[in-house]
């Protein structure tokens, strides 16, 4: 999950805002929520990756074992710690930092890996796909919700320079469907699954699985 300097400080200075703002379209998510809920029992060992701060490791806690959740940015992990202590969560643990140097969870392996609208944000894709399948035990899940800009016809490449010049957003890369489900494969995972959330067309969500 290579990332640079700046894309760490972009999020760290958006954190609290980032914390406050509600979620855009609830009934996708608690779509997306339920789904992931399938494949979860009293003793998984969860990764998810580009956790923000803390939501979705903190309510699927009550669901598993145990959640590692990981982000780049300190702040945002501040924030999802500061929430881990307010609603007394012990089953979740958070740590700064990126797939660079492999899972931080070192050669243990989990049983399901999660990456939620966090892969268009990676510089190097495929790389982050084969760490998180190299993390997962056999039979493990891969659940991810992808932007996938490529499948529209807006110029989100030429808008999203300008907003990133504009240190309005972050480094953001295009892809579509077709891209991702390739992507997965390559990587090694199978049965890979879209499923409809309700979400609006360039939101794609998958479940796939380690053999």
């Amino acid at each position: 999950m290579t990332t640079t300097s700046a894309d760490a400080k972009f999020w760290d200075d958006i954190a609290e805002k980032y914390a406050a703002k509600p979620v855009e379209d609830v009934p996708a998510f608690e779509r997306k929520k339920a789904i992931t809920r399938e494949h979860l029992r009293p003793d998984s060992t969860i990764l998810e990756i580009g956790c923000g701060t803390g939501s979705l490791a903190l309510e699927m806690s009550r669901h598993a074992g145990h959640v590692h959740a990981m982000d780049i940015s300190t702040e945002m992990i501040r924030i999802a710690n500061r929430k881990k202590e307010t609603q007394r969560v012990t089953n979740v643990s958070f740590h700064v930092g990126t797939l660079d140097g492999g899972s931080p969870l070192g050669a243990a392996k989990v049983d399901g890996v999660w990456a939620y609208s966090i892969l268009h944000l990676v510089q190097d894709r495929q790389r982050t796909l084969r760490t998180l399948f190299e993390a997962l035990e056999p039979g493990g899940v891969f659940i991810s919700s992808n932007v996938c800009l490529g499948d529209s016809w807006v110029p989100y490449g030429a808008l999203l320079a300008v907003m990133r010049w504009l240190g309005k957003a972050p480094a953001v890369r295009i892809y579509d469907r077709a891209t991702i489900v390739r992507e997965m494969k390559d990587a090694g995972f199978v049965d890979v699954e879209e499923k409809d959330v309700g979400a609006e067309r360039t939101v794609a969500f998958f479940v796939a699985r380690k053999p």
